[in-house]
């Protein structure tokens, strides 16, 4: 009997084992179409989304790319030509779903890839695995190696198509002939749909063979929106026969000449190699990963933070203007527009880990500043006015039947906020001077035309949208009230850093700006609230992040009740994240740990795991979930804060769970902090 239960132990334990999450990899052997989300490989400029079906990629999407079109008559996301897609026959048949077996497929998170792999019948295991290649922002790579089983004959085609959305296309084929190369480039350019932009895109292939030996590429032109090129190559049983595709994808808006430079930086591709780019993309993606999450003791726990934190990496890029969308580069979601999502939800987290992408969504808003005056100028308004849905220019860009384009005015004081952790973070005063003090000014000189002055305390903010969306036009919202009173507090602080005067009606209004409070000493989230339902946290952001609220018999008040107050449904996983976070503050592990979990849990998306905005929701990927829930761990069980200091650790409470949390690569520094048991 002690036999059979020590023989059983053991295979519970094997199959447990066998089960394990990967702290890196996302794998799916079950492949269903009809119940398949997928899951985006990024590189802060080009997102690549995967598709159950063999060689195919469900969207290009490319960062900074808008046009009036679609949706809400205002500026929409484009789809980039989808330069990725291939075909490939075997023996003179085209392989498709129905032809495959043992087909799986992985996201390695680690080094940002994504590979597929089957086997078809008896003549040949395939795999292929793409990359948006981090060292290239405009560039993707896909690697293909076919084993033959039996002898076949292979015939390769990668095919570029044109998004329907795009007009006036135009299809190049191009041999470029060298002494030590051969370069067939297959190309397309389009118009947008309004003709603003010219988008382009090539691509070609990358042999293995000696230059002389390789195959012949052969045009096929198809139609105006689809042409490909192809060879045929036969491979002998046993053998291993591998090749590339590299692809580049740019328009007008990143550069005055696009279809020239999509060639160019193709060639650049080809003739770096395929070892090359791949070895650079590597070490980038190391170099990310430097700044990282540990957690001990909860397997599942560490492979979803590693997903939330490899997702924004993933839609951020150091170096530019660009800021990420609800959804990143997973999809045209929210028509690719920057809400207060970035600022508040997944620029904190950026911030912490790596700076010098953070940077490149504070510079976004600079870059805007003055969109956001003549916004302000147009509502009668003083300083900056920052649009609550924004793209490429920073006007707005809120279709006219949603009430937060006039009345959100809560996102100028989001960013003023970002622009001042920036300095608390990197504590850079030359940055501030230049690019931090005008947005700081801007934004304060908003709040203070903005309220309404009715008397010593009742500097009230009438007739907004609160940051819970469900209460529209209302007055004196917590969140709103309170995030412009940071704004106006900070601005004055910079300006005494900076050694400028500050604005003494900064700090008359900030002073006199009212919390209001309902009978029962909860903090009330708006003058008209009576308890009925919310969308998204509100009050309790007046805990964290804006130490607004910064007793703990409040905190836990104001928690206990608006958590009662948040449906099961409809309600973005934000919400989930500011819970968890004050409950771990709070030292209460437990509960922070439910709340953390109930904020993605259930909006899990399959085979991948992907994060839909609320929880049922088929939209993901929800990279402003991401950036709140990996707040909650950062700030919530790591104790990390931001101040005017730098970046300090308070006290806070893991769960049971969770043996230990180490966060790596803090700061400008590059610090070490842990929460051990």
């Amino acid at each position: 009997m002690k036999k059979l239960t020590f023989l059983l132990l053991t295979i519970i334990s094997l199959s447990a084992a066998a089960q394990k999450p990967d702290a890196w990899k996302i794998s799916a052997d079950q492949i269903n179409p009809s119940a398949y989300y997928g899951i985006t490989v990024a590189n802060g400029m080009i997102g690549i989304v995967s598709s159950p079906e063999p060689f195919k990629i469900k969207d290009v999407v490319l960062a900074g790319a808008y046009d009036l079109y679609g949706r809400g008559r205002v500026s929409n996301f484009l789809r980039s030509f989808n330069l990725l897609n291939m075909q490939l026959d075997i023996d003179g048949r085209r392989i498709g779903s129905a032809d495959v077996s043992h087909m799986k497929q992985e996201l390695d998170m680690k080094h940002a890839s994504f590979t597929t792999s089957f086997d078809y019948g008896d003549k040949a295991t395939v795999s292929y695995t793409y990359y948006s290649l981090r060292q290239l922002p405009f560039t993707v790579l896909m690697d293909v190696n076919i084993t033959a089983k039996k002898d076949i004959t292979i015939n390769s085609g990668s095919v570029m198509e044109a998004p329907d959305a795009l007009k006036d296309v135009q299809n190049y084929y191009n041999e470029i002939d060298r002494p030590h190369v051969v370069i067939s480039l297959l190309t397309s350019s389009a118009k947008s749909p309004t003709g603003k932009l010219l988008m382009s895109a090539s691509n070609t292939f990358l042999f293995s063979e000696p230059h002389g030996q390789e195959p012949r590429v052969i045009h096929e032109m198809w139609d105006n929106n689809m042409h490909l090129m192809k060879f045929t190559r036969k491979i002998k049983a046993g053998e291993s026969y591998r090749y590339s595709i590299a692809g580049s994808s740019i328009t007008s808006a990143h550069h005055d000449d696009p279809l020239n430079e999509a060639e160019r930086m193709t060639i650049f591709a080809k003739l770096e190699g395929r070892e090359r780019l791949i070895n650079f993309h590597n070490k980038a993606w190391d170099k990310l990963w430097e700044s990282d999450i540990t957690v001990e003791g909860d397997d599942q726990s560490q492979q979803d933070i590693h997903s939330m934190l490899y997702h924004l990496y993933s839609f951020v890029r150091e170096g530019t203007d660009m800021s990420p969308s609800p959804m990143g580069l997973s999809g045209l979601g929210y028509n690719g527009h920057v809400f207060w999502d970035t600022e508040l939800w997944m620029y904190p987290s950026i911030l912490v880990l790596h700076p010098e992408m953070a940077k490149s969504l504070v510079e976004y808003r600079f870059n805007r500043l003055a969109a956001a005056k003549r916004n302000a100028f147009n509502h009668g308004y003083k300083g900056a006015m920052f649009p609550w849905e924004s793209a490429a220019t920073g006007v707005e860009e809120t279709p006219v039947w949603a009430l937060s384009g006039p009345f959100e005015h809560h996102i100028t004081a989001c960013v003023g906020i970002a622009a001042w952790n920036y300095y608390c973070v990197t504590q850079d005063k030359e940055w501030l001077k230049e690019k931090g003090w005008p947005i700081l000014k801007e934004t304060a000189d908003f709040w203070s035309s903005r309220v309404e002055r009715n008397g010593p305390g009742k500097y009230e903010i009438k007739n907004v949208v609160a940051a819970d969306e469900w209460a529209e036009n209302v007055d004196n919202n917590a969140w709103t009230n309170a995030a412009a009173k940071a704004v106006l507090q900070n601005a004055t602080a910079a300006a005494k850093l900076l050694g400028v005067t500050a604005d003494p009606d900064w700090m008359q209004v900030a002073n006199n700006i009212p919390i209001l409070k309902m009978e029962n000493g909860v903090t009330r989230e708006h003058a008209t609230y009576n308890g009925e339902g919310i969308k998204q946290a509100d009050v309790n952001l007046l805990s964290y992040p804006l130490k607004e609220v910064s007793d703990p018999q409040q905190i836990r008040k104001d928690l206990e009740y608006y958590e009662t107050r948040v449906p099961n449904e409809g309600t973005p996983s934000m919400t989930q994240a500011i819970f968890s976070l004050l409950y771990a503050r709070l030292g209460d592990g437990e509960k922070a740990l439910h709340f953390f979990k109930d904020g993605y849990l259930p909006n899990l998306n399959p085979p991948f795991r992907v994060i839909a905005e609320g929880k049922g929701g088929t939209n993901p990927y929800f990279a402003t979930g991401a950036g709140g829930l990996i707040q909650s761990v950062l700030m919530g069980f790591g104790g990390l804060e931001i101040t005017p200091q730098g970046i300090t650790q308070v006290k806070s409470t893991l769960p049971r769970q969770w043996k230990s949390l180490t966060i790596t690569g803090v700061g400008v520094e590059k610090k070490i902090f842990s929460v051990k048991k």
